[in-house]
């Protein structure tokens, strides 16, 4: 059942009901606390996650347990080299007792679409989502059409070493709020989970512990947290840093600013508080701007990922918190 919030809702009825979500996908996806954390927090900031990783670790997991746990409507693609953007976005067909063309929404069409191994699908059909995730809609043959609200693209990716895997241009990678990587389970979680069987058997059990009207209220409450002047000349202050700094090619832009502070916001009122600090900001950091870093002297080939979190870790390191 979900939790009953409304536009009266205190932050600690949110912060219960969120909780309470974390805890049940936790019983799912064991050790895992800190990812489910972000996914949540991403999701409150109204962005779109991506989940990158070995195959095996929990990644699809953990998509499909936060939209069993949320109780919103979805679809899921997998995406493979054929794949054709008209099998994400849909196409016409000639209605004979119409006498004219029906369109056939694609499963873009839905409240959280589950994109399984994104990068395994032709440039061409990545670039289907580019509209979508950006602003709500997608334009087909000529017409834009409204996407249910709210919106959410869930995407895993493996590796880019791994064959048969196509890179994602920066400007897909930039529609992503965040990009997370699960790791390998510590020693105590995959023992119980070699003991208590694969944890998939239980996502069915999940119950719905929020639904469309109290994610937005949560939403609604997260833009309501302070950022104190401090705060925000810190954030200038780590945006700046990666502009001016050698090693890094591409500096963090001020949409990429905007997501560091919409995922403060949403980690603050995780932890309970209607105020950011910069402990929030540390928080989000990697997994919002990870992503969007390119380093100067290195293609980022095999671990990208890995290379583009130090890149992160290196600013976090260099900027102090007070001058």
């Amino acid at each position: 059942m979900a939790f009953g919030l409304n536009s009266a809702s205190k932050p600690e009825a949110s912060n219960q009901a969120l909780d309470a979500a974390i805890n049940a996908v936790g019983k799912v996806l064991l050790g895992k606390e800190h990812q489910i954390r972000l996914a949540v927090c991403c999701l409150l900031a109204k962005g779109h996650i991506l989940i990158e990783d070995l195959p095996g670790v929990g990644k699809t997991t953990l998509a499909q347990a936060l939209v069993k746990v949320l109780g919103l409507d979805f679809q899921r693609v997998q995406f493979t080299s054929d794949l054709l953007p008209s099998d994400i976005l849909g196409f016409s067909i000639f209605h004979r007792e119409k006498n004219g063309f029906v369109f056939k929404q694609g499963p873009v069409f839905t409240q959280c679409l589950l994109v399984d191994e994104i990068n395994r699908a032709s440039p061409k059909t990545q670039s289907a989502l580019l509209e979508a995730m950006a602003e709500g809609q997608v334009t087909i043959e000529g017409r834009s059409r409204a996407l249910p609200q709210p919106f959410f693209v869930i995407a895993t990716q493996n590796p880019l070493f791994q064959s048969g895997t196509f890179p994602l241009p920066e400007s897909q990678l930039d529609r992503f709020l965040m990009s997370i990587s699960m790791g390998y389970p510590d020693a105590r979680s995959e023992r119980e989970i070699l003991i208590g069987g694969d944890p998939r058997q239980h996502l069915e059990a999940i119950p719905s512990l929020l639904d469309k009207t109290s994610l937005e209220l949560c939403q609604q409450q997260v833009q309501a947290v302070q950022a104190r002047d401090a705060v925000i000349s810190y954030l200038q202050r780590l945006v700046e840093f990666s502009r001016n700094d050698g090693e890094i090619q591409l500096g963090l832009s001020t949409r990429a600013a905007l997501a560091i502070l919409d995922c403060a916001k949403a980690w603050a009122l995780l932890s309970g508080r209607s105020h950011v600090m910069p402990e929030d900001i540390q928080e989000v950091f990697l997994p919002v701007v990870a992503h969007r870093l390119q380093a100067a002297n290195s293609e980022l080939e095999g671990g990208a990922h890995r290379q583009r979190e130090a890149l992160a870790q290196h600013i976090l390191n260099a900027v102090p918190v007070v001058v």
